[in-house]
């Protein structure tokens, strides 16, 4: 016979109203009723005292949420960064979940932790249960006032030497809305709610989410001011770069498509750390404009390659779009990146930034 998904029903009116007290009374109802609906999947390996005992919190949703990471990254290692935490506490979350439900989850292979036949039955559950969690979350979005939390994620380069100094006048403008401005090389999902607002490099085609490009980062080689007379700085001085853990970078990808096989004096996972090692002389670097043209410790050098381009897009998840406060945060970005383009495109590329600002306005793209 085949299982039915259970999905309990939600108070809408309740939910619509945000009342607090009735979503609180829900969502402990339907982890509740999410823990009967394992039990029938897993049958009688799941004892029913297990059951009496979840309202005082002996089935932790945490321990599910790390069960449902390390599913879809297969490694300790990989669920820890992208949960911030450390492999002790995944591995720890998880064999507690197993512990519980008196079955394994996992089978440790070599290729990583694959998926049990009682683990894809309980993924599925899980799923329903963090599904409904995020419905529930997302209603609360409909307050039309502005005010309340917005994360924005941006790459850290951009985020620390671009944006913080240029939001004030967000604050000023809307001081009822918090801001939290995550910088991180990871790409934070949308869809969990891990942020509300993204900047990322690259067209999304393909996605559900409504995107917008912004603008385009342009790209130079720079040494220490003062370095870049000498007639063969560009064959001569080592590189400053990417750690090996960002070879797959669009940057660390041009400098070893144009540079193979050169020496890095220096290297760091963050281009404020490389632009800051290029003024103390440790060799030649690919820095965006935006960071590098205005820093008088720097100069930048002539290079007959085709320098980096790359494009920038703001993206939203399509049930946020009319959000108040989120609508808010997002139409600032777009004022601050139409304002600053300039400053983006550099010293070098104004007849290219004048072609930009006589095109038509580019419209959002679910």
């Amino acid at each position: 016979m085949k299982k039915e998904q259970f999905r309990p029903a939600i108070n809408e009116e309740a939910c619509a109203r945000g009342d607090g007290a009735s979503l609180a009374s829900y969502l402990h109802f339907f982890y509740h009723c999410a823990s009967l609906a394992l039990a029938a999947v897993l049958g009688t390996r799941y004892k029913f005292s297990m059951l009496d005992k979840k309202c005082t919190g002996d089935i932790d949703w945490e321990d599910l949420r790390y069960f449902a990471a390390l599913a879809r990254h297969r490694s300790l290692s990989a669920t820890a960064r992208a949960l911030r935490v450390n492999h002790a506490t995944v591995s720890r979350r998880v064999a507690h979940l197993e512990t519980l439900l008196g079955c394994p989850l996992f089978e440790r292979r070599a290729e990583g932790y694959v998926l049990t036949a009682d683990g894809t039955a309980v993924l599925e559950e899980a799923k329903i249960m963090d599904s409904a969690a995020l419905s529930v979350l997302r209603r609360l979005d409909a307050s039309a006032e502005l005010s309340g939390l917005v994360r924005l994620t941006a790459g850290r380069s951009l985020a620390e030497g671009f944006l913080i100094d240029r939001l004030d006048g967000l604050h000023r403008r809307h001081p009822g809305i918090d801001l939290e401005l995550i910088g991180d090389v990871r790409l934070l999902s949308l869809a969990r709610r891990e942020a509300d607002i993204a900047l990322r490099f690259g067209d999304p085609k393909g996605s559900e989410l409504a995107a917008r490009r912004v603008g385009t980062i342009y790209f130079g080689l720079y040494v220490a001011a003062g370095m870049h007379s000498e007639a063969d700085t560009l064959a001569r001085l080592p590189l400053v770069g990417f750690d090996r853990d960002g070879d797959s970078i669009a940057e660390a990808e041009w400098v070893e498509q144009h540079f193979p096989g050169r020496r890095f004096a220096f290297r760091a996972n963050s281009q404020i750390a490389q632009a800051a090692a290029t003024r103390a002389g440790f060799g030649i670097a690919l820095l965006p404009r935006y960071l590098a043209d205005n820093d008088r410790k720097l100069a930048e050098i002539d290079c007959d390659r085709p320098m980096l381009e790359r494009e920038l897009w703001l993206l939203i998840r399509p049930d946020l779009t009319k959000v108040p406060r989120v609508r808010a945060v997002a139409d600032y970005l777009v004022e601050i990146f139409r304002r600053e383009r300039q400053h983006f495109a550099g010293h070098s590329h104004a007849s290219a930034l004048e072609a930009m600002d006589a095109q038509p306005e580019e419209t959002p793209k679910a």
